[in-house]
């Protein structure tokens, strides 16, 4: 099983300190983040599979950076850490979007079996997509190729498989090309305009054989970007 890896952010030393080493102990991969500003950064840029997030932080605060996450990286699970009494965090908390909750004071084993409930019920992640069924073939991304049954043959670019693995793995959702440049790129699109995302859907779409007129595979979301169709059993 692919180790997990849980980004803590939380400012007081100790706690946080805690936090890693139970993680550790418990065979989780930690990162970690002492302020609002750089666990910010790495809440839209780093690989990992849940955020532990105290909400009262130097610099943006918890809620600042779980609305990021959620118009950034909708399908990540987040448990909150309030202060005891705390009920309208918890409550705003939750409003908007997080998973789960947990009171200071805490034992490491209540937070390692919220954890473990959260990341049981969530989304499947997109590295776990290897073989991604198109019109007439499929698209094998460990070896970046698609084959198709007639016999022909398209090679992958490393950034083209690495965006049909992510559109694949949210299939029937729109993504938008912020989500894009910050999961599959690891840019910041603050303030960023660039076409680069649209090229490579383009280039994908041909290689898929996806009319571009009239797509079938990667279609297109006006205003918001793009979405994999989601593919009905045959049958």
């Amino acid at each position: 099983m692919q180790q997990r890896t849980v980004l803590v952010i939380e400012d007081d030393d100790a706690i946080r300190a805690g936090i890693v080493d139970a993680l550790t102990y418990a065979g989780y991969t930690p990162l970690e983040a002492d302020n609002g500003e750089d666990g910010l950064r790495l809440a839209r840029q780093a690989e990992c599979d849940l955020i532990l997030l105290d909400l009262v932080l130097p610099g943006p605060d918890g809620l600042d950076i779980l609305k990021a996450v959620r118009t950034q990286r909708p399908t990540l699970p987040v448990i909150i850490l309030t202060a005891l009494g705390a009920e309208s965090d918890r409550v705003r908390g939750l409003r908007l979007g997080a998973d789960d909750y947990v009171v200071k004071p805490f034992s490491v084993n209540e937070l390692l079996a919220r954890a473990e409930a959260v990341l049981r019920r969530s989304p499947e992640r997109p590295d776990d997509v290897t073989v991604i069924p198109v019109p007439g073939g499929e698209a094998d991304l460990a070896r970046r190729e698609v084959c198709f049954d007639g016999g022909g043959r398209e090679e992958l670019s490393e950034r083209e498989a690495a965006l049909l693995k992510y559109l694949a793995a949210h299939a029937g959702r729109a993504i938008s090309r912020d989500e894009i440049l910050t999961r599959v790129w690891r840019l910041d699109p603050r303030g960023l305009a660039t076409r680069t995302i649209d090229m490579h859907v383009a280039r994908l779409r041909e290689k898929l054989r996806d009319d571009p007129s009239s797509p079938s595979v990667i279609l297109t979301v006006r205003g918001t970007g793009y979405m994999f169709a989601e593919r009905r059993a045959e049958g």
